[in-house]
């Protein structure tokens, strides 16, 4: 048994020592690793304090004691996945028409728009680009959105692209203007009106942010959404009253329906530049949209 036992000792070095000898033939060819030493440097507290950003004054949404404070319990709760209401059409992905008296900018993409379109090129396809959609398109996307409601905050998470949006309930004021840094989905602060949910939203980015077909916003963009729940609160809707004096006169309306949707979740999505060149209808994939000329939407083109 003693043999038998150094016999197969034997044998299990040798395999050993065969299956290190390629591995070794290549560590003398790559390089040596070189040894990593790191001097660390301790930081003092207003160090520590300056890297995170704070509004001083009021607790962030998620502090404990800002989610346990007392307050009334909220008359709707729209926690859920939602997916836009398309059933009378694809199209109802748009904000128009109807649309109000626009001023030359918005004029230019009402005409400019459909003439491309004719074309079988793009128009200002910034998100195909990888620009966010911002507010109010994101809301239409053709993903899910998942919502997520706390005491002091709603959070919204698109499946588009990942884009998360706040909606403020905790009563703040909005962030000085002198100070505040826009966003595409700008920053929104709501309260409840009976059981709807009434969202003002502004700060919004202006560069490369458009609604429907291109139609430009300015930093003077707002948006107020009037968020109702019916159908046993399997359907979600949203007036949009939107207002931007230095593109378009009085308030632009439009009314979306989203539909609960209770088997799917909101997965890690990504824009990356390189891939859209694959896709039809953005200005990378253009070529892939002309040999490709409709998409398995009924109707729609893909450079829609």
């Amino acid at each position: 048994m003693k043999k038998a036992n150094r016999s197969g000792a034997a044998l299990l070095a040798l395999a050993g020592a065969i299956c290190a000898m390629p591995a070794m033939a290549q560590e003398s060819d790559a390089p040596r690793q070189p040894e990593v030493v790191r001097q660390y440097v301790p930081l003092s507290e207003d160090r520590l304090n300056q890297m995170v950003p704070k509004h001083p004054g009021y607790l962030g949404a998620l502090a404990p004691a800002n989610l346990n404070a007392p307050r009334p319990p909220a008359p709707i709760n729209i926690t859920g996945t939602w997916f836009i209401d398309l059933s009378d059409g694809f199209l109802h992905f748009l904000f128009g028409p109807p649309y109000p008296q626009f001023g030359p900018q918005g004029i230019e993409a009402l005409i400019e728009a459909p003439l491309a379109q004719a074309r079988n090129e793009t128009y200002r396809d910034s998100i195909g680009q990888c620009y966010p959609p911002g507010m109010p398109m994101i809301m239409t996307r053709v993903w899910p959105h998942a919502f997520i409601q706390l005491p002091t905050a709603i959070y919204m998470i698109s499946g588009f692209n990942n884009s998360v949006r706040t909606i403020f309930l905790d009563g703040r004021e909005f962030s000085n203007p002198d100070l505040v840094v826009p966003g595409y989905n700008g920053e929104s602060i709501g309260h409840f009106e009976g059981d709807t949910l009434v969202v003002r939203t502004k700060y919004m980015e202006a560069d490369n942010h458009w609604i429907d077909y291109g139609i430009p916003v300015s930093y003077d963009f707002e948006i107020v959404e009037r968020i109702r729940l019916l159908e046993d609160g399997t359907v979600m809707e949203i007036e949009y009253i939107m207002t931007d004096p230095q593109m378009w006169e009085g308030e632009w309306r439009s009314t979306k329906r989203f539909t609960r949707q209770d088997y799917t979740d909101i997965n890690e999505s990504n824009c990356i530049l390189a891939y859209n060149a694959n896709l039809p209808g953005t200005e990378l994939g253009r070529d892939t949209a002309e040999q490709q000329g409709q998409s398995n939407v009924e109707g729609v083109r893909d450079d829609d």
